[in-house]
């Protein structure tokens, strides 16, 4: 069993100098996990490179939620996508291999 470190929203907020109400506004709409323990957000310090790419599409791209949203959909498609094209070679490559 691992045991997931957290980072609290406040200590992120406040040494990136962002406001808390973002954070949330991303956890509403399900673009990051805040977890509340005793009354205090967390986050889960795997999500912290996905939180700091989205406080950076926000405040130094001047992108809102919304676009934000649609970046992250879209993102996601070309993931999956890319996945399915990998999939879908290496199952060329083996068919192939055994046609030969």
């Amino acid at each position: 069993m691992t045991t997931a470190k957290y980072i609290a929203v406040d200590d992120f907020c406040n040494s990136s100098q962002i406001e808390i109400s973002f954070v949330q506004s991303l956890s509403e709409k399900g673009l990051i996990e805040v977890l509340v323990i005793q009354e205090q957000s967390y986050i889960e310090a795997d999500q912290l490179q996905q939180l700091e790419k989205l406080v950076r599409f926000h405040y130094e791209m001047d992108i809102n939620l919304e676009g934000i949203e649609t970046i992250v959909h879209l993102l996601q498609r070309i993931n999956h996508m890319h996945d399915e094209i990998t999939n879908l070679g290496n199952k060329l490559r083996l068919y192939q291999k055994t046609g030969r």
